[in-house]
């Protein structure tokens, strides 16, 4: 095994990174956004999303004032390609994942996000 097969694992290995690659599965999303639905500090988020980044699970891209995140279904690695595919067909029961679900169509980045 190497280190980014690790990697992979760590990143998946908590639950609120969890949560965020079911939500990326709906849309993508900003910093905000994220934070809205999790109920976390933006520094949490950043740190989960900077290690779903470093596993390559995830990319991000600039659009205007917002950095978005998405998944990386176009990912280089196999292994991150498999556990995307795994992810989309995961946890479609878990109550917290279809919360989540529903709580991102409702954030407004305009009005949460105060720039």
């Amino acid at each position: 095994m190497n280190r980014s097969t690790a990697k992979v694992f760590k990143a998946l290995s908590d639950p609120n990174r969890i949560r965020i690659v079911k939500m990326l599965e709906e849309r993508d999303l900003c910093v905000c956004e994220v934070r809205e639905v999790l109920g976390l500090s933006t520094s949490t988020v950043s740190k989960h999303l900077s290690i779903l980044r470093d596993a390559d699970l995830i990319v991000d891209s600039k659009d205007g004032k917002w950095v978005n995140y998405k998944l990386n279904d176009n990912a280089d690695a196999t292994l991150v390609r498999a556990q995307v595919a795994l992810m989309k067909n995961s946890f479609k029961d878990d109550e917290q994942v279809r919360s989540d679900r529903k709580k991102i169509h409702s954030v407004n980045r305009e009005s949460i996000c105060g720039i």
